[in-house]
């Protein structure tokens, strides 16, 4: 069906084909999602309060600031989506598929997604200050001027992932894997420093 006018609090949703729907200026809260077809949906300043993805498609979506405050996502596919300054603020992620997934910009300050597999994503420029990413699989990710700032990052794997320009002063390199890792010379002295290693300049 197609997608509808926001609806009433506390509604229950299932199995709905949202399919390449423009999903813009809508508000929906305390909505429950469940099997939910979003694939190819786009939406301009959409906003999800306290709202919950189970099982849901959002592969190839495109949405530009849009807010998913306090939402829960379980079980969805988020294949080749485009986020672009979006609000993700106090998100949880459980069991979700990130591949190709783009981020640009946008604020994921406090969200949870501890042992997401973002090996296949990308974010650039995106606030993810204080996010739960405890055994993070991010090998070959790109993390590009992410403020990853009092982010959880114990037993992160990091290998190959490109992290120039991203606040690394949450990462204990003790604790995370970061073989073959990009960074650029200000990160390195930051995290030669958390290794306790003296950089000297001089001769």
């Amino acid at each position: 069906m197609a997608a509808p006018g926001a609806p009433a609090p506390d509604t229950y949703l299932r199995d709905a084909d949202w399919y390449g729907e423009d999903l813009s200026g809508q508000e929906h809260t305390d909505v429950a999602f469940s099997g939910v077809d979003l694939t190819e949906a786009t939406g301009t300043g959409v906003v999800f309060t306290g709202c919950s993805f189970h099982d849901c498609r959002f592969n190839l979506a495109g949405f530009t600031g849009t807010a998913f405050v306090n939402c829960t996502f379980t079980g969805c596919s988020f294949f080749s989506a485009s986020l672009a300054d979006c609000k993700l603020v106090g998100a949880t992620f459980d069991r979700c598929s990130f591949d190709q997934l783009t981020v640009d910009g946008g604020d994921w300050s406090f969200a949870i997604l501890p042992g997401a597999d973002l090996g296949r994503a990308a974010f650039r420029g995106t606030r993810l200050r204080e996010a739960d990413l405890t055994r993070v699989r991010a090998a070959g990710a790109t993390l590009r001027d992410v403020d990853l700032s009092g982010a959880e990052l114990h037993e992160a794997d990091l290998t190959g992932a490109d992290l120039r320009g991203s606040d690394l002063s949450a990462l204990d390199p003790r604790e995370a894997r970061l073989a073959g890792a990009r960074i650029d010379l200000a990160q390195a002295v930051q995290l030669a420093a958390a290794l306790g290693l003296r950089v000297d300049g001089g001769a």
